[in-house]
Order: structure tokens, then C-alpha cells, then sequence
């Protein structure tokens, strides 16, 4: 990634992800700007349906059949029924626009070799106030059953950490934690449900303090300039598009590389710092 090199075509997983919020962010814009329900449903779904026109899924992969235009736009109507009377209110910034799609950038008080601060970066689904408590929100599709054990994996979640902390920091605010609001995906229907994880002053200290010996080991590795394999992870999010590069034996990594993937141009490469 940071040599610039993509597949090119942007996975399945991504693409539906990204079309989802942004639906959902748009539906927020449009309440706040004064439509009311049904005529931010309409225009929601006009503008996905732009967007999404010449979109094709292969049918016939196991991501085609949960993950296409159909079930992108049944699972954002049937969201945005299914919350129509929210008690979660989307929190309204000094500026008079919704809190969602936030993205946040801010420096830690502590660098390498205590020079440049480390910076903490990311996007905020939303900040909601639930019943006079404020949470960040973020939205999750997936097709696993919707269980308590679905939701136990998030009290242990490096991201619901740095949501917590980051929401706190960027509205100045006192943030409980983080709700979680899931779309199961099915074949023929989308279930929702919702669950909230939570982060004590005592807990957010402890991430830093961890976050603090990460990035150390991280320094040792730019030092070295060897990054080890966190193979642990090459199943996450759909499964890292690098994987199968580098299940290659060493001496043939390079060539493959340049085989099977190609270098981006400079404004379409990954870089954090971008706001959306």
C-alpha cells in the first residue's frame, strides 16, 4: 500500500461498505437541512441509485449473492424504516451540520524520539445522543448472526477504543462508548439490530499506555527496515487483497507482485490524512 500498488478494481466488500454510509450520511444531511422522512427517503435512494447504476456483481461468488445492488438498496430502505422513530438523535455540530462521516486528526503528546507528535486520523460514522448520553455510532453489515457473541468481539476492539477516545476529543464531549448498529445480510432479507460497548477513563488510559509500547516496536521496525508478518490478520475485512502475494516464497514475492498488481497514480493511492 504505501508503495502505491491495488488491484486496480475495487473489491466487493469496500464498495458496498462505502455506497451503505454513504447513504445513510445522506439521509442525515437531508433531515437536518429540513425534508422530512419520506422525501430524504426519495432522494437517498436517487442519488445511491446514481451512483450505483453500472455497478455489476458476479452473481455466481459467494459475495455476489449477499452483497449486490439489490440487497445494497433493500438494506438501506429497510434501515432507514426500521429507525424511522429512533430514540439515537444525530448530534448537531456548532456549525449547524449533522456529526456523521466525521473525520478526525489530531496529534498525541508524544512522538519518536519525542520530535514529531504521532498523529491519530479516522472517520466517525456518527455521534449520536441516546437518551441524553452521548455514544459514537458506527454501522456494520455482515453476515453473521446478529448474537451477543457477534457483539462481545467489540469490547476488546482496538477501533471502538480509538472511536471513544477520538470522539472526546474532537467534540470536547464526554463519549460513553461506541453503539454498534448491525445489518446482518441475507439472501433474500437484511435483519438489524443494536449493542453498545463501553470505555471507562481508566480503560481509554490503558489503550494510550498500550498504543505507546505498539508504536515503539513499530520505530525498532523503520529503524531495521523490516516489517514482520502480522499473518494473524490476512483474513480480516473479506481478506487483505496482498495475501495471496504474500503466501508466494520470498524469492519470487517481487514478481508476482508486479504481475498481479500494479502501481496506482499518486491521487488514487491509500493515504490517511485525507478528510472525506
Amino acid at each position: 500500500m504505501l508503495d502505491g500498488y491495488g488491484e486496480g478494481d475495487q473489491s466487493i466488500h469496500l464498495r458496498f461498505g462505502i455506497e451503505y454510509h454513504k447513504a445513510l450520511e445522506e439521509y442525515d444531511f437531508y433531515r437536518v437541512d429540513g425534508a422530512d422522512h419520506e422525501d430524504a427517503v426519495r432522494k437517498t435512494v436517487a442519488d445511491l441509485h446514481s451512483r450505483t447504476w453500472d455497478w455489476i456483481t458476479d452473481p455466481d461468488t459467494k459475495a455476489g449473492k449477499y452483497k449486490n445492488k439489490a440487497s445494497l438498496m433493500r438494506s438501506v430502505i429497510w434501515y432507514l424504516d426500521h429507525y424511522r422513530t429512533d430514540i439515537a438523535k444525530t448530534v448537531i455540530l456548532d456549525n449547524g451540520r449533522p456529526a456523521v462521516e466525521l473525520s478526525f486528526k489530531f496529534e498525541l503528546d508524544w512522538g519518536p524520539n519525542g520530535d514529531q507528535p504521532y498523529i491519530l486520523c479516522g472517520h466517525l460514522d456518527r455521534v449520536v445522543d441516546y437518551d441524553g448520553t452521548m455514544f459514537v455510532m458506527d454501522r456494520k453489515t455482515t453476515q453473521t448472526t446478529l448474537s451477543d457473541y457477534y457483539y462481545a468481539q467489540f469490547d476488546m476492539s482496538n477501533q471502538m477504543s480509538l472511536y471513544t477516545f477520538a470522539g472526546k476529543v474532537v467534540l470536547n464531549s464526554p463519549i460513553k462508548g461506541v453503539c454498534i448498529d448491525a445489518a446482518q445480510l441475507l439472501i433474500d432479507e437484511t435483519k438489524f439490530g443494536r449493542s453498545f460497548t463501553y470505555r471507562t477513563p481508566d480503560q481509554t488510559d490503558e489503550w494510550l499506555e498500550n498504543l505507546s509500547i505498539w508504536f515503539s516496536m513499530a520505530e525498532n521496525f523503520a529503524a531495521a527496515n523490516y516489517w514482520p508478518m502480522n499473518d494473524t490478520a490476512c483474513d480480516k475485512f473479506g481478506g487483505c487483497k496482498f495475501r495471496t502475494m504474500c503466501s508466494k516464497s520470498p524469492q519470487v514475492r517481487d514478481r508476482f507482485l508486479q504481475s498481479s498488481f500494479k502501481q496506482l497514480p499518486e491521487n488514487e493511492r491509500w493515504n490517511p490524512l485525507k478528510p472525506r
